[in-house]
């Protein structure tokens, strides 16, 4: 099975992004996008000057348990920069969203609170809210990091999640002001992270 078959079958419709319009990323973003893909893995993820953005990451379910998922962070936080990525919502009925939760809090990983985000597919015209997670090398203020956060989140999806969207779709993504939103710190939602904190 090739790369974009194992993530097409792990990921739901609603978050996969076309064939083309990733191995165009690759070609057209080279330095900026980028695959690490291995027997029992495949990484996608971007790297600009100051964030790195995890857009996939898949490990086969008969190498899970061996390390494989921490060796792949471990490796992007030997760069030195903040590490962003978007994950559903939990739903303790689907036990992937909870071990994934689980997986990020032992690596250190933050909730980002103050993010809303709900992007529609263009696959089946729904809604679809996600959450921010993030690490961050630096020890500064959460608003700080929040808003740092927050701006290379919109960044990622004007320059990859919504590239050539139309060229690929036949339609356009909503414009990013449309899909995220900065709380006031008095709105900040519930940390999905802090359940799975204290059994790590």
């Amino acid at each position: 099975m090739n790369w974009y078959d194992k993530l097409n079958k792990y990921f739901p419709v609603e978050e996969m992004k076309s064939r083309k319009h990733m191995e165009t990323l690759l070609a057209e973003k080279e330095g900026i996008y980028g695959k690490d893909e291995g027997p029992h893995h495949v990484l996608m993820y971007a790297e600009f000057d100051d964030f790195l953005f995890v857009d996939y990451l898949y490990v086969s379910s008969e190498s899970r348990g061996q390390g494989l998922g921490g060796k792949l962070i471990r490796k992007l936080k030997e760069k030195g920069k903040p590490i962003i990525l978007e994950v559903e919502p939990v739903d303790y009925s689907d036990t992937d969203t909870a071990k994934r939760l689980k997986f990020y809090a032992r690596e250190g990983f933050n909730h980002a609170r103050r993010i809303g985000y709900s992007r529609r597919s263009l696959a089946t015209g729904e809604k679809n809210d996600l959450e921010i997670l993030y690490w961050s090398p630096d020890q500064a203020d959460e608003d700080t990091v929040e808003q740092a956060i927050f701006d290379g989140m919109r960044r990622t999806y004007e320059e990859i999640h919504t590239f050539k969207d139309a060229d690929f779709y036949g339609k356009s993504y909503e414009p990013a002001d449309d899909v995220f939103d900065f709380h006031r710190e008095q709105e900040r939602k519930d940390d999905i992270l802090q359940p799975f904190a204290a059994s790590v």
